[in-house]
């Protein structure tokens, strides 16, 4: 059964497309398949946008669980500010709350599990890691790696986003801003009225080498259109 607020066969031809890009053992065709999954996405949840179906801001929990909790959250936090969400962790509960409309949500939920999986192999075929002086340094290197991917994944989406939201503003002739502009008052409403006391919760990298190879690992899995929007 699909997600409230999506279409089966939408729903059906990402999930195909999410899981050749966590199958493939070739980082390019991992990047195109995953650009056109949020490319279809995001087009599809443009057009609900312009279509008032008098639904709202819905809670969904994600499980965020270790190793890296907070590399995690930080990946899931950045794909959901591109999509329109906003996304709370409750560390010792090892859970987050995306708070969003229905398709939104769900392509944070379909995005973050994808992305998560090809995040964790590219890591993983890094192997272990060690000092000069043989002290294993694995633990810092995969830390830094995801907070690395995250940023820069969480980044590279938002302006695929905000592309698509360009073009669509413009094949339709539809100004999306007051569309948009309401839609975000919502979800911080939302989010506001579920947790009214939130704190903010710092990352920090110790490995150098793990930050480089997280990046180019998240340049590998580029994500099609440029636009202008910082997720981090």
């Amino acid at each position: 059964m699909a997600p409230a607020g999506i279409h089966e066969k939408v729903l059906g031809r990402v999930r195909a497309l999410l899981a050749k890009a966590e199958s493939t053992d070739f980082p390019e065709e991992a990047e195109a398949l995953t650009a056109k999954a949020h490319e279809l996405m995001a087009r599809y949840a443009i057009d609900q946008v312009r279509v008032d179906d008098g639904s709202g801001p819905g809670l969904h929990r994600l499980p965020v669980d270790p190793p890296y909790p907070s590399a995690k959250f930080l990946l899931l936090g950045g794909i959901a500010r591109a999509n329109r969400c906003e996304a709370v962790w409750s560390k010792h509960e090892q859970v987050a709350t995306v708070i969003g409309y229905p398709v939104d949500v769900a392509t944070v939920e379909l995005l973050y599990t994808s992305l998560l999986v090809q995040a964790t192999t590219a890591m993983l075929g890094h192997g272990a890691k060690a000092d000069h002086r043989g002290r294993s340094r694995t633990k810092a290197f995969r830390h830094s790696f995801l907070l690395a991917f995250a940023s820069r994944v969480g980044q590279r989406l938002a302006e695929q986003t905000a592309a698509a939201e360009e073009e669509a503003a413009v094949t339709t002739g539809t100004d999306l801003v007051p569309l948009l502009s309401v839609r975000n008052a919502e979800v911080s409403r939302a989010v506001d009225e579920a947790f009214p006391r939130l704190s903010r919760h710092r990352v920090s990298a110790s490995s150098g080498e793990g930050l480089a190879a997280g990046h180019a690992a998240a340049e590998r899995a580029d994500l099609g259109r440029r636009g202008r929007r910082l997720a981090s």
